[in-house]
């Protein structure tokens, strides 16, 4: 970041992690999540996301991009996440990055909504996450291109960081492990409509394992013990 190569980067780590009770499997934990979208894939993975990735309905496609995350229970948590300079600056970056991303595939791009904020229930404890929204006005064929519109949109910028395709060198070279389907995308498309969600809050079985991924955003401003909290953070059970 020193010799300007990315402004943005979202590093993410896998954590093993254990389950106490023997009868707590994937499912379960899958099933017990009250996120917005939530996948189970055959035993293998589970993910119980909080960021949609687009949403196209009526010829508007939007996005919503999440960067700044605080544990709820903070003394003024709110007035702090939103005041964090670091974390206002990372924002602006990735609703940025994705205004232009938007500008590939639609036209009149726009921001709705800045730096909003959602309770998120984390298992026994709740964070408050901060989210813009942006949209833009597709061709009334989109919908027969829908593959095209995706593939000029991944991989999501709020889990790449600016600019996207020199950070994902950076990411490749130091992560030091595959994302897999962590960071992907997941939804559905109808033919009249599409809603997807970003593949974050993600649990994966290697043989015996249970493997936790999660990260988060760093720029020149990051530091490290507030980065490597924030990523704990994200490491939860979705139960009670």
């Amino acid at each position: 970041m020193i010799e300007g190569n990315s402004y943005l980067l979202n590093l993410t780590f896998p954590t093993e992690i254990e389950i106490n009770t023997r009868n707590t499997s994937l499912l379960n934990i899958f099933l017990s999540s009250q996120a917005p979208f939530k996948l189970y894939f055959k035993n293998q993975f589970i993910t119980f996301s909080p960021e949609r990735f687009i949403k196209i309905k009526d010829n508007l496609i939007k996005t919503y991009p999440m960067k700044g995350t605080i544990d709820a229970h903070i003394l003024n948590a709110h007035s702090k996440i939103l005041a964090d300079e670091k974390e206002k600056a990372e924002h602006v970056m990735v609703v940025d990055l994705l205004r232009n991303d938007l500008s590939i595939v639609a036209k009149k791009v726009r921001v709705n909504k800045f730096r909003y904020i959602d309770k998120i229930e984390a298992g026994s404890k709740a964070l408050l996450q901060v989210s813009s929204e942006i949209s833009g006005i597709l061709e009334k064929n989109w919908s027969e291109r829908i593959g095209d519109i995706l593939f000029s949109l991944l991989p999501a910028g709020s889990i790449t960081g600016a600019p996207k395709r020199k950070t994902i060198e950076i990411i490749n070279a130091v992560e030091g492990y595959k994302r897999g389907f962590f960071t992907g995308v997941f939804g559905y498309f109808d033919g009249k409509q599409l809603d997807s969600a970003v593949t974050i809050r993600f649990i994966e079985r290697k043989g015996e394992k249970l493997i936790y991924k999660s990260g988060g955003g760093i720029t020149i401003d990051s530091n490290v013990s507030s980065e490597y909290a924030e990523m704990l953070e994200k490491v939860y059970i979705p139960c009670g």
